[in-house]
């Protein structure tokens, strides 16, 4: 009698099991057995892991399965009935990121049109769709517009990686937000179109290297023969080159009338100053050795710049205020930005290659009139010190004091009680000082921004430096040629030449912080569309480079 019970129980348990899997729709249960093979995929695995689809390499990020978890890890871009539209808007970002610098063969591109159309297939001819399949299509998709997405708002690597700066400026996104809602919109190109920096000079870089590419798929341009200096007056074919090179470029501007091709006329002389103006050289209008150089750089080499500075503009925050100090250590130049409009522009000096001004942001809360120099020991030791061993009147002549302690209880101390010989940064017990005045290497104003690299703007006493076109000479520090005119334009009710004059050390506060910028660009549009390359100073371009050439970072 029990085991006829337990049999009816089965069949009846059965028969309903039976009835419940036909009353659930079929494309019900294609779009839950991908569902579950997308939980398994994602749900199952820790951060970054890696899967395999399609023959890809897919990383598991936090922003996936936030964006599964939120949907139960139902498929988000296919139907039973077959692939959404927005997997074609997806295609063509892909496509078109490249006007962006980026190189759409980092996406699966490839293997997501190859799902799509096999999807396709089935939804037309009436078959139900392979969940194994759709759930493939589902992680590849949405792995690219994250990964897109990320690269087009923050760039392809992490910024600190590049040379330890830039620690403070890595994005958060929630990029997985912005595609659901894209999804639920139908904006998915719309989206990631929005999502490259919104700033006017990302927009004209975006527009040069449009410009450069069209200049390679026409050829380039020719390489002038290397030869003696060229000068207005001189004719030989090699003018005729430098002619259609400089044409090329848009620095020549053809006029359309009958014009001697081997001469070096007054037209060409104003293109070759063009040029040498916005690629930083001495504007004397003849081609010497530097200008050559310069203008026999492949075109390739000036769309890489490019990419590349595009890839430092995803770097930055959103807004860089409404008011900002904006340095470019690569272009030795300082300009202060108010509403959009440069109101004041300056030369500056930077550090040397092996002393490097670091790239970073900072507010700027005060500035100090008359400030001491508090001597950082590495310059104590290495350029100090050894003045000092050969000669123990050196310290007493060039005005410095020795200082023991704490700021609270500093002792001076006399420079022949110090055994000189034996001084190493190791064992260095005291600080250098040396005191206000028109020899002290900071001059009369140091403007600060607290950082984590101890880099401040300066005036200096080696005015001469201004006058050179390559300025790498600090110690990291930003020397600047107006000082005093900044100072004034950032406190107007303070008297500095007064302050200055009275000779102590005052302490000024900002009535309104500013940001400062200090940045790296060897390549940059004015905003009257010249397109302007520097050298790469610090060999940063160099390195970016190499980091891009391993692929970009998983955000």
């Amino acid at each position: 009698m029990t085991a006829m019970l337990n049999r009816w129980r089965f069949l009846i348990a059965a028969t309903s099991l039976i009835s419940f899997l036909f009353a659930v729709p079929a494309w019900a249960q294609v779009e839950t057995r991908a569902a579950g093979i997308i939980k398994i995929e994602v749900g199952t695995r820790g951060p970054l892991q890696e899967l395999t689809v399609q023959g890809r390499t897919v990383k598991v990020t936090r922003m996936m399965r936030r964006f599964y978890r939120h949907r139960n890890f139902m498929p988000a871009w296919s139907s039973s009935h077959g692939p959404y539209e927005d997997i074609n808007e997806l295609l063509d970002a892909v496509r078109m990121s490249y006007e962006d610098g980026l190189n759409p063969a980092d996406y699966p591109a490839d293997e997501i049109a190859g799902l799509l159309n096999t999807l396709l297939d089935s939804a037309r001819a009436g078959k139900p769709l392979d969940p194994a399949m759709m759930a493939d299509l589902d992680l590849l998709s949405t792995s690219t517009f994250l990964a897109l997405g990320y690269h087009l708002l923050a760039g392809r690597i992490y910024p600190e990686i590049t040379d330890g700066e830039w620690a403070d400026n890595i994005w958060e996104a929630d990029l997985d937000d912005a595609l659901s809602d894209a999804l639920a919109s139908g904006t998915i190109a719309e989206t990631l179109s929005g999502i490259a920096p919104p700033s006017e000079e990302y927009a004209a870089l975006k527009n040069a290297l449009a410009s450069y590419r069209e200049i390679s798929s026409a050829g380039g341009w020719p390489v002038v023969p290397y030869g003696k200096t060229m000068r207005p007056g001189d004719r030989s074919s090699r003018v005729k080159v430098l002619r259609n090179r400089l044409l090329i470029s848009g620095d020549l501007v053809d006029n359309g009338g009958a014009v001697d091709n081997l001469l070096f006329d007054d037209a060409v002389e104003q293109a070759v100053l063009r040029f040498q103006k916005r690629h930083g050289l001495v504007p004397d209008g003849v081609v010497g050795p530097n200008t050559l150089a310069a203008i026999n750089v492949p075109i390739s080499k000036r769309i890489r710049q490019l990419e590349l500075n595009m890839e430092r503009w995803r770097w930055l925050p959103e807004n860089l205020g409404d008011r900002y100090i904006f340095v470019n250590t690569a272009a030795f130049e300082l300009k202060v930005v108010d509403s959009g409009s440069t109101v004041m522009r300056m030369k500056i000096v930077v550090g040397k290659p092996y002393w490097h001004t670091p790239s970073f942001s900072a507010k700027m809360t005060y500035l100090i009139v008359n400030p001491s120099w508090y001597v950082p020991s590495s310059i104590a030791v290495d350029d100090i010190v050894p003045h000092a061993r050969e000669n123990p009147d050196y310290i007493t002549k060039s005005g410095y004091r020795i200082l023991s302690g704490g700021n609270g209880d500093a002792t001076e101390l006399d420079p022949a009680s110090i055994d000189w010989q034996d001084v190493t940064e190791d064992n260095l017990g005291f600080r250098l000082v040396e005191p206000p005045g028109p020899h002290n290497p900071l001059g009369r104003i140091k403007f600060m921004f607290p950082n984590r690299f101890s880099v401040y703007l300066h005036d200096t006493p080696s005015k001469s430096l201004f006058n050179r076109k390559v300025r790498t000479f600090s110690h990291g520090c930003i020397r600047i040629e107006k000082p005093v005119e900044l100072a004034k334009y950032l406190v107007p009710d303070v008297d500095f030449d007064e302050l200055i004059a009275k000779g102590e050390t005052v302490k000024v506060e900002l009535p309104e912080p500013i940001m400062v910028h200090s940045l790296y660009w060897t390549a940059w549009v004015d905003k009257d569309g010249t397109i302007n390359f520097r050298d790469d100073i610090y060999g940063r371009d160099e390195a970016l480079q190499e980091l891009l050439s391993y692929g970009p970072m998983t955000p």
